[in-house]
This record gives structure tokens, sequence and C-alpha cells, in this order.
């Protein structure tokens, strides 16, 4: 079972969007679709939810460089979760996020 941490970022969105730590760890352990973040070095993964009048999807960022053993427990992994928020509506695969999702996380993350 991975060891997960979280930036206070992470920790705000998701009370924000009201997802707990157990949905978001459900995301990244069984993705739907798998992309490359908008951040250096991460990776966004999605699971789509609601319901056939109400669809939204719920989305993870997590760092690439920090999935990793930990020294404490040799068989763990370590993965940093950036980001977490809910998206209203269906994305494609490969299509950009809106630029004012993009414009918030990079100036929370200066």
């Amino acid at each position: 079972m991975p060891e997960f941490s979280w930036t206070s970022h992470a920790k705000y969105k998701m009370n924000f969007y009201r997802l707990s730590e157990a949905r978001v760890k459900r995301v990244i352990s069984n993705p739907a679709r798998v992309e490359e973040g908008i951040a250096e070095d991460t990776v966004a993964m999605m699971q789509p939810a609601g319901t056939k009048n109400n669809p939204y999807e719920i989305w993870t960022m997590i760092v690439k460089s920090k999935i990793r053993r930990t020294a404490a427990k040799n068989s763990g992994r370590q993965i940093k979760v950036v980001s977490a928020w809910r998206y209203p509506g269906r994305t494609k695969p490969g299509e950009a996020l809106p630029r004012e999702i993009i414009q918030e996380f990079r100036e929370a993350t200066r």
C-alpha cells in the first residue's frame, strides 16, 4: 500500500470540492485516464463520476519524481498529491484544461 503525502494546496482543494482522501486515493489507484500534468514532472489522473444528467470528472495531480520507495517501508511507495479538483462535464482525452484551472494552479505553486 503506498504512503501518501498531501500539499496544503491539495488539502484546500479537496475541502473546497468536498473530496475525501479515500476518494482521491481511489482515483490514483484506478484511473480511467492518465495524462501529463500541466506542472513540471506531474501526472494527472481522472475518474468520471456523477449521473447521466449531471456528469463530472474527479481529477488529481501527483508528482512523478515523488513516487519512490520509502526507507521505512521497503515494500511501500510514497506518492505526493499536488492537487485535486472536480471538473463539471466531460473532457476529451488530450484536451487542454480550461485556462482558469491552469492559471489558478500556477498561482498556487508560486
